[in-house]
């Protein structure tokens, strides 16, 4: 194995963690401003209910069969080998194979949009059924269009260019403040106006990546293409990743919808400001470990090993320096919430501590997955993920209502919820480690 090689991938790296930074930043000091200015535009409940209706709408990502994370282990692979004939047949098959997803998508959403009674869904009396219907059919099409154009963040990861996602996030988030600001003040309350405007911000920053990085590699260009031997292995990866997000689906995004049918809509707003406080913690490792994904591919696919041992060793000192963050975190969130926001959000202390267990263990676990998912070898993450989803709402159940630890016992299901793969997936990455140093 060659030294330059691994000494490029490990400068690369940290080059795409230096770029990421202060796209980060901005990114997220652009959302922090825009939430009060939502809270304050659309008022507290309506607020809840658009919270949850973004994660409801989000699932929608989910529909790609795996597509995004299996175009991107294969593209990085492709490129690995210097195959880049192989790597836009890729590209041109997963675009043509979403492309046809999404419009199927689009044309059963929208039905199935007349017949969901929202009002019940969302537990709210405040906004109207056809005001709620005409919001989410408007941010179906921008969701389902984002759908597609989309899966240019799972190739600028293949091609290790990370950095560039964040710089999606950041526009899309300044356009979005932009637009929130004027909204505030030359519109009156309306949902469906903030669906416009967030739609429209989320998809001119990925038409804008897309731009950008055909005209870098302009061999990987797509064209109308669907070929079942590029269709057959990304839909085999695919499905497994695909097992592992729906999973993920339940663990992570169903709790705003137990919080609005537990305890009101109004309940979601106290749990979306203390989750986007620690979020600054998640986003802050996401952006250490993203750019790992497919530099594991490009190293495990050129038995690079020692690389390998070296980066996991790094990434575990790494996290015990965010550990101490979290629980700074959690001991100054009241003051911060009560700046950021204003005293009119009360945030619960049990809320606080659950939130900051749960950024822990996601952690813990992100770092494993990292190069469990850059080399594919995904079972063993697939069963514990499965097994997670069918214990978190439960768990979710048991412990907000029967405990009477209301949010917060949302909150410390997921957290309990991961914990078996918190066991599993080191030992696998130490086995996996291991077994390929001894071929070696």
């Amino acid at each position: 194995m060659s030294g330059a090689v691994s000494k490029e991938r490990t400068q690369n790296y940290l080059r795409q963690i230096r770029g990421a930074f202060l796209y980060k930043v901005v990114a997220m000091a652009a959302s922090f401003f825009t939430i009060p200015l939502m809270i304050h535009y659309l008022g507290q409940e309506q607020f809840g209910v658009w919270s949850t209706l973004l994660t409801v709408m989000s699932w929608i990502v989910f529909f790609d069969l795996g597509v995004g994370n299996g175009l991107r282990n294969k593209v990085a692979e492709a490129l690995a080998k210097n195959e880049h004939a192989e790597a836009s047949n890729y590209i041109s098959s997963g675009y043509s194979l979403i492309g046809l997803i999404s419009f199927s998508l689009w044309s059963i959403s929208t039905v199935a949009s007349f017949i969901v009674p929202w009002q019940t869904v969302f537990n709210t009396q405040t906004i109207s059924e056809a005001a709620l219907r005409f919001t989410v059919q408007i941010a179906l099409f921008f969701i389902v269009l984002n759908f597609w154009i989309g899966l240019i963040g799972a190739l600028l990861g293949a091609v290790q260019r990370t950095s560039l996602t964040a710089l999606g996030q950041l526009i899309s988030n300044v356009l979005a403040l932009l637009l929130v600001i004027i909204l505030s003040k030359t519109t009156s309350t309306s949902m469906s106006n903030l669906a416009c405007t967030y739609g429209f911000s989320m998809v001119i920053a990925n038409v804008i990546l897309s731009f950008w990085f055909y005209r870098q590699y302009p061999e990987l260009r797509p064209r109308p293409y669907l070929d079942k031997q590029h269709v057959n292995p990304l839909l085999s990866v695919g499905m497994q990743f695909f097992t592992i997000q729906l999973a993920v689906l339940v663990i992570f995004t169903t709790d705003k919808m137990l919080i609005t049918q537990l305890f009101g809509p109004q309940f979601v707003t106290q749990y979306e400001v203390v989750f986007k406080l620690f979020s600054l913690i998640i986003l802050a490792h996401t952006l250490i470990s993203a750019p790992l994904w497919s530099a594991y591919t490009d190293a495990y696919h050129r038995n690079d090993m020692a690389w390998i041992k070296s980066m996991l060793s790094k990434q575990l000192r790494i996290l015990c320096g965010l550990v101490i963050v979290v629980f700074a975190f959690a001991i100054l969130a009241k003051p911060i919430i009560s700046v950021w926001i204003g005293p009119d959000i009360e945030v619960a202390t049990p809320l606080v501590i659950a939130m900051a267990i749960f950024v822990t263990v996601s952690s813990w676990n992100n770092v494993f997955a990292m190069f469990v998912n850059g080399t594919g070898k995904i079972k063993p993450q697939l069963y514990t993920a499965v097994a997670a989803m069918f214990l978190n709402i439960p768990l979710a159940i048991l412990f907000a209502k029967y405990f009477s630890l209301g949010v917060s016992g949302i909150v410390l299901a997921t957290s309990v919820s991961l914990l078996l793969a918190a066991v599993v997936l080191p030992i696998q990455v130490r086995n996996m480690v291991h077994l390929e140093k001894e071929i070696a």
